[in-house]
């Protein structure tokens, strides 16, 4: 006897080996849901000061959120940007009509 709890540590073991290979695999589809939505509050952000100072202002807080302001336009009083972060790209719309 022994050998009692010998397999406990083979289980342990093999626990831990699956469990780092499931953070593994899900680590990059996190992340790409976290750059999506910085993009996303980089461009309502950028969209907002478009409507007060415009191209400058928009681009100028897409940087200040890590993102680049890649197209800006303005039809009427609204604007409409598009941002991207690291590769993820949002586009926002924002106006200062009632």
């Amino acid at each position: 006897m022994r050998d009692r709890g010998s397999m406990l540590v083979v289980t342990v073991l093999v626990g831990v080996a699956f469990t780092a290979a499931v953070l593994l695999a899900v680590e990059p589809v996190l992340e790409g849901l976290v750059d999506r939505q910085r993009a996303r509050a980089a461009a309502d952000a950028a969209a907002l000061a478009g409507v007060t100072s415009g191209r400058a202002g928009a681009a100028g807080l897409a940087a200040a959120n890590g993102g680049v302001l890649v197209s800006w336009s303005e039809y009427g009083d609204e604007v409409t940007v598009v941002v991207e972060v690291d590769g993820q790209r949002a586009t926002a719309r924002a106006t200062d009509a009632p």
